[in-house]
């Protein structure tokens, strides 16, 4: 065979390969709704379990990696869980004769509010100056179920604080990065006897699984409220979490600031090292590739979104200190020849993240 013949057969090898994906998908859909007609949860771990070990011990019969199998099967259950997860929030119809408002749909999050709550049924309007039903919120009919805040922060405080004056009969939640910048319009909204509450979705707008993602539920002072939030991810697969106005962004101030800043001067420190990045490339480790990856993905995020979380989060400076601190103390241990000092920073490391 020429290499044209083999490329060839590669070819029909991949339409095969593709075509049972697509036969998988469809087995997938109809298991769904074969869990959802006996009442069994969409995710099954210890049925995962099973199957990614026969996906190993069949890879090690036939003479390839076990770890790329798990890696492909892995990936192939967790495209199946999308279209379990997405057939039950069709199924539930939660939104079933509801309309729902999406101010800021045109934004990448908005978007994600719009698809989401369209697949539960909502009929969903958008207005976002951008592209929407309409350029202005103002101008949209503000007589529905759910209203979506999902601009950003200097701007959700404004509209919320107008809302507040406005006093729609609707569920009104923001989904603000931060708490602290939109307070007042949160308050203003709770004091007018509107069904208020905050909600932060720990997860950007490119997820289509919320299996191991995280919603943070804000309780601003009406617990109906905040439980009709919940509700819309009842049967999702993520995992809902509580928490009160005052400790979101400190926590926020950690979980993302501090996440945030690490890689933005990881990447900072290379770009002004004098070093050619495809040089190190050439040379890398593994522990390098993988903090590229994640500082490649901060790279590309919206730069503008980032600073305010890095500029309006009150607690900001905390996270900085802490990682100003702890870039200088390993300075010193190392210019110091410290090495009780060097492995008693690793060791508190790694108790630390034993207890996660």
């Amino acid at each position: 065979m020429t290499i044209e013949d083999i490329r060839e057969e590669l070819g029909r090898v991949d339409q095969e390969l593709l075509e049972l994906v697509a036969r998988r998908q469809e087995l997938a859909a109809r298991i769904g709704e074969t869990k959802r007609g006996v009442g069994h949860a969409t995710r099954d771990y210890e049925q995962e379990k099973v199957v990614l070990e026969r996906a190993r011990r069949l890879a090690e019969e036939l003479g390839y990696s076990a770890d790329l199998a798990e890696s492909l099967i892995a990936e192939l259950i967790r495209s199946s869980l999308a279209v379990q997860e997405q057939g039950e929030l069709s199924a539930a119809e939660a939104g079933g004769g509801k309309r729902a408002l999406v101010i800021g749909g045109a934004g990448k999050m908005g978007a994600w509010f719009a698809r989401f709550l369209a697949s539960q049924a909502f009929e969903v309007r958008t207005a976002d100056p951008a592209g929407g039903d309409a350029a202005d919120w103002r101008d949209a009919d503000l007589d529905c179920d759910v209203i979506v805040v999902a601009t950003p922060m200097a701007a959700a405080n404004e509209i919320l604080l107008e809302l507040a004056e406005a006093r729609p009969g609707a569920l009104v939640f923001d989904v603000a990065s931060l708490k602290g910048p939109v307070r007042s319009g949160l308050e203003a909204l709770v004091a007018a006897g509107v069904r208020t509450t905050s909600v932060h979705p720990m997860f950007g707008p490119d997820v289509d699984l919320l299996s191991g993602r995280h919603v943070v539920f804000v309780d601003v002072g009406d617990a109906e409220a905040t439980a009709e939030a919940e509700e819309l991810f009842a049967t999702t697969m993520a995992t809902r979490i509580r928490m009160d106005l005052e400790s979101h962004d400190r926590v926020i101030a950690f979980v993302l600031g501090l996440s945030h800043a690490l890689n933005i001067v990881f990447f900072t420190a290379l770009a002004d090292s004098g070093e050619d990045a495809p040089r190190l490339s050439e040379v890398s480790s593994a522990t390098f590739e993988a903090q590229l990856d994640v500082a490649r993905a901060v790279a590309g995020e919206h730069a503008a979104m980032y600073f305010e979380i890095q500029s309006l989060n009150a607690y900001g400076d905390l996270a900085l200190t802490a990682l100003l601190d702890a870039v200088e103390r390993l300075r010193a241990v190392v210019r110091a020849d410290d090495e009780r000092g060097f492995i008693d920073l690793m060791e508190g490391g790694r108790r630390y993240l034993e207890s996660r």
